[in-house]
Order: structure tokens, then C-alpha cells, then sequence
């Protein structure tokens, strides 16, 4: 019996993301982040009605400054105490663990999508995941992006605009494009 492309996918390996089951999936997700950015401010109960069901594993005092965009939402692990400001996305073809007390500035993006390098590879228009982990007590400035399989430790501050492709440990201050550390805390 041969695996599913969502298996694959949430193992890491080359999948086909134009899989019907996939496609149905984000397509769902779409519809749910859809009506969450239309709600106003008065609608509270239905934003966190929206946002229980695209993002089940979110912890407590969940707050998310909308628009907010992800491709499924499923495979978002949020802390407590979680905050997101405007235009945030998150590809979470893999697993993206948020924990508690962090916050992300406005346009922060976290892709865990990635596409084979070789062109003979690429042309098969297949692509795969890596997991994204960022710690507790962590701050992320406005516009970084976050690459797959990073890692971001503990009560790390990451300055805006950063483009982070590698692990950053836990207490430091990591600045720049590409992101590197400038001084521990």
C-alpha cells in the first residue's frame, strides 16, 4: 500500500501539493482564514470559534491581528499567550511549533515549504517540508522571515526585516539578512 501525499509531506519527502486531498485541505483552511479576516472587532466569539478550528492546537489567550494567512493551519502548534500582529503568514506544510509568550511583528512570515534545488528535480513540480520551532519568550521584529527547519531558541530577540536560514540559540539578539547573532542577553 503506498503512502498518502499528506504523509509524505508531513514526513518531509518530495510530495505532489496538487494532490485532491491536499488541494481540498488548504482549501478549507483558505475559507476558514476567509471569513476569520472579515470579522470585526465586535465578533469575538466567532473569531475564536474561526480560529479554534483553523488552528486547534493554539494555547490559551490566542490574540491575532487580522489579516492572517497560513496554508492549513493543522500543523500550528501555538503556546499560551501567543500574539501575531497584522499580516502574518505561515506555510505549515510541516510542522511550525510556536511557544508560549512569543510575539511577532506585523508581515512576519514562517515558510516551511521548500523546492528541490536541481532544475531536473524542480521541473517535477514537486516540493517538501521542513519544521519550523521557535521557542518561548521569543520576540520577532516586523518582515523577518523565518526558513524552513529553523530553529529559534528561548527569550531570542530577532530584529525586524531579519531573514533567518539558520538555528538561532536561545537568549541572543540576532539582526540582518542573512540573520546572525550580534550579542547575548
Amino acid at each position: 500500500m503506498s503512502d498518502s501525499q499528506k504523509e509524505r509531506m508531513l514526513r518531509g519527502e518530495l510530495y505532489d501539493p496538487l494532490d485532491p486531498q491536499l488541494c481540498a485541505e488548504r482549501r478549507q483552511a483558505r475559507l476558514l482564514f476567509q471569513a476569520l479576516n472579515c470579522t470585526t472587532e465586535n465578533q469575538e466569539q466567532e473569531r475564536k470559534r474561526l480560529l479554534k478550528e483553523l488552528i486547534p492546537a493554539a494555547g490559551t489567550n490566542l490574540w491575532i491581528e487580522l489579516p492572517f494567512y497560513c496554508d492549513y493551519g493543522s500543523n500550528i502548534t501555538l503556546g499560551d499567550r501567543v500574539y501575531f500582529n497584522f499580516n502574518c503568514v505561515i506555510l505549515d506544510v510541516a510542522p511550525v511549533t510556536i511557544g508560549s509568550d512569543t510575539m511577532l511583528g506585523p508581515g512576519v512570515h514562517i515558510y516551511t515549504v521548500a523546492h528541490p534545488v536541481a532544475i531536473a528535480e524542480r521541473r517535477s513540480n514537486l516540493e517538501f517540508g521542513k519544521p519550523v520551532t521557535i521557542g518561548n519568550e521569543v520576540w520577532i521584529g516586523g518582515g523577518a522571515i523565518i526558513c524552513p527547519g529553523v530553529r529559534i531558541g528561548d527569550r531570542s530577540v530577532i530584529g525586524a526585516g531579519s531573514v533567518v536560514v539558520k538555528d538561532i540559540p536561545a537568549d541572543v539578539v540576532a539582526v540582518g539578512n542573512p540573520c546572525r547573532v550580534i550579542r547575548s542577553l
